[in-house]
């Protein structure tokens, strides 16, 4: 399970991400607002530990944008901001908990296992775009104008759901492979090229109006009627 933790503190923030590595999570760390905001608007966690103040855009506004923009991840709101008011802010904003700080370890770890089953009880919701859509219940992507499906593998699915969040945006290489092989990873981008082109014969077999762009030196963006 995936994790973005967004916390300005850095002390803290290394404090919270071992902890939550010990626990089988991967962590990764932005310090931010805007950096937070465009890594929870990729789409690549399974849950967000999102602080109230931070330098360049505070956690509400973050939170209003990435629902806004329709991510559906379960944001834990986690700040020293713990006044009836602001914790009402936050859930009505679309946070799933509010843990004031200071806080125990083994509270946060419940809170965040207690959020993402919630998430897996949720309906699903297909993405789409182009005609072409992606269902998280079965990992299938279908074409709308010939009605045929395919089955996607794990990392397919990951990519393809990166590029459906932001379709007609060139991804860069460096991006793709943070958010689906991880910041740990050794993969490199031979490996990105050769999943890129099962997506593309996939997208072939199921007749779909979209195709993968590739941006020399770049990135690739997925593009309708291209």
């Amino acid at each position: 399970m995936r994790v973005l933790l967004v916390e300005d503190e850095r002390s803290l923030s290394a404090a919270i991400a071992k902890m939550l590595r010990r626990e089988h999570f991967e962590a990764d760390a932005a310090y931010t607002g805007p950096e937070g905001l465009d890594d929870a608007l990729s789409g690549g966690y399974d849950a967000i530990i999102l602080d109230v103040m931070l330098p360049g855009m505070d956690g509400f506004a973050i939170l209003e944008e990435i629902r806004r923009q329709g991510v559906t991840t379960p944001v834990m709101m986690l700040t020293a901001r713990g006044e009836l008011e602001d914790r009402v802010r936050g859930l009505t904003g679309g946070a799933d908990y509010y843990l004031p700080k200071p806080f125990e370890q083994a509270e946060l770890v419940a809170c965040l296992r207690a959020i993402t089953r919630r998430r897996d009880e949720r309906p699903v919701m297909e993405l789409s775009f182009g005609g072409v859509s992606l269902s998280p219940a079965d990992g299938r992507l279908s074409c709308a104008a010939t009605g045929d499906s395919v089955k996607l593998g794990a990392k397919e699915y990951q990519m393809m759901e990166l590029f459906l969040r932001n379709p007609a945006q060139i991804l860069p290489k460096e991006t793709l492979l943070d958010r689906v092989w991880g910041l740990e990873s050794d993969s490199d981008y031979n490996q990105l090229e050769v999943y890129v082109s099962f997506l593309r014969k996939k997208l072939a077999f199921i007749g779909a109006d979209v195709k993968i762009r590739a941006t020399r030196g770049v990135g690739y963006s997925l593009e309708a009627g291209a």
